[in-house]
């Protein structure tokens, strides 16, 4: 249940960073013309879609249902 539960959680935060990496590099940051900024404007949405996915599995976690399936996870551990 556990591996199946990650796998879905993980797939989610893939799809989010995704859509997020898309949204940001179509919209805010303009087409590079040269290399480097095409490197500096995919660490920036990368940046931003990797803490905006973090910030949405954390919340997840702390949500009440969330929190019951953390502490099956912890126990489970032991």
């Amino acid at each position: 249940m556990r591996k199946k539960e990650a796998i879905k959680n993980a797939l989610i935060g893939g799809i989010i960073s995704a859509i997020l990496s898309f949204v940001v590099n179509y919209f805010l940051i303009p087409m590079p013309t040269d290399v480097f900024s095409n490197g500096i404007g995919n660490g920036i949405s990368g940046l931003l879609s990797g803490g905006l996915s973090a910030f949405a599995t954390v919340m997840v976690l702390t949500s009440e249902k969330g929190r019951t399936t953390l502490k099956k996870i912890m126990v489970e551990a032991k």
